[in-house]
């Protein structure tokens, strides 16, 4: 036999085993394989399908009724450089997300001290207090919070018995945006609850010890509570933080889709709706989509670098 009969030989035999191994492995993870065909089929084209479309039609002029037409960077640069619409609802966006963030987390985290002090009817208070968040998305919420603010409504009767003429919250660009934030703030139900899991997690022996110390409460809170919660702190941020940036149906709705008054309500996904659906500017939208997944990646990423400096765990 010579040496390249020996080879072939070898390479046959090589083949061979590699495919009884791959026909041994597929009868044994076939039914594994078949479950997951469903979701397989539906991540390819419901999500990565449309993201690689997305980003594609993002360097086009695609209106939906003619073939998308190639022009390059040329959204990206009216984007930067030629839309006073999309400055003021990267403004709005962002003076949401700074003030509506912080005093949601906070309000959450103070409802969650004061549940975790062990009163009668927990369970109860939990779930009163977490239904604001699974109805505070909803059109019917934001149609309520319309006519609670609307000039005639139910804030001014209110102030009225108090012999206060309120404003229009809503019709005025000095307050409609303050509006949505006590929306989005009354949404606290969520990360309240993750506070209270992180709460109960904490050593009460820690407690017990600065006690004998004299330590008060107020020193306690803020040299133990307080920074073994930080880990916790930090993944409510990241969340809701996400969460503000997609804020879209409280806008929709109290603003009747514009934005106004003035684009003091114009969020940038209200926005990124009107190019879309209402100018059928697809690909200008898909521009702004995708400068929207970078400015969230961003912050995210900003987050994450500095978290070390003040996010403490156990190790």
């Amino acid at each position: 036999m010579t040496a390249r009969s020996m080879s072939t030989s070898s390479v046959n035999s090589q083949r061979a085993v590699n495919n009884a191994w791959w026909s041994r492995a597929w009868s044994n993870n076939a039914p594994g394989y078949l479950f997951l065909l469903p979701w397989l089929i539906g991540f390819l084209g419901l999500t990565i399908g449309p993201i690689i479309s997305s980003f594609y039609l993002s360097f086009t002029n695609f209106d939906l009724l003619t073939p998308p037409r190639w022009i390059g960077a040329d959204n990206y640069i009216r984007m930067f450089t030629n839309d006073p619409k999309f400055v003021a609802s990267i403004r709005v966006t962002l003076f949401f997300v700074i003030f509506s963030v912080p005093l949601k987390l906070a309000f959450a985290l103070g409802v969650a001290l004061l549940l975790n002090r062990g009163m009668r009817g927990l369970p109860l208070y939990r779930a009163l207090f977490y239904l604001p968040s699974l109805l505070g998305a909803s059109v019917a919420i934001a149609i309520l919070w319309r006519q609670l603010f609307a000039g005639d409504g139910l804030v001014n009767q209110v102030l009225a018995n108090f012999g206060i003429i309120g404003p229009s919250w809503i019709s005025n660009p000095n307050y409609s945006l303050w509006t949505l934030i006590i929306l989005s703030i009354w949404q606290f139900g969520s990360p309240m609850i993750i506070f209270l899991a992180g709460l109960r997690q904490i050593p009460q022996d820690m407690y017990e010890a600065a006690s004998l110390d004299g330590a008060s409460k107020s020193r306690m809170f803020w040299k133990i509570t307080l920074p073994l919660l930080t880990p916790v702190v930090f993944f409510n941020a990241i969340i809701q933080t996400i969460e503000a940036f997609k804020s879209f149906t409280p806008a929709f709705i109290i603003s009747g889709g514009t934005g106004n008054p003035i684009n003091s309500t114009l969020f940038y996904t209200l926005y990124l709706f009107q190019e879309a659906f209402g100018y059928f500017r697809m690909g200008y939208a898909s521009a702004l989509a995708w400068f929207l997944l970078l400015l969230v990646a961003a912050f995210t990423a900003f987050s994450f670098l500095t978290s070390k400096y003040w996010v403490h765990y156990d190790e």
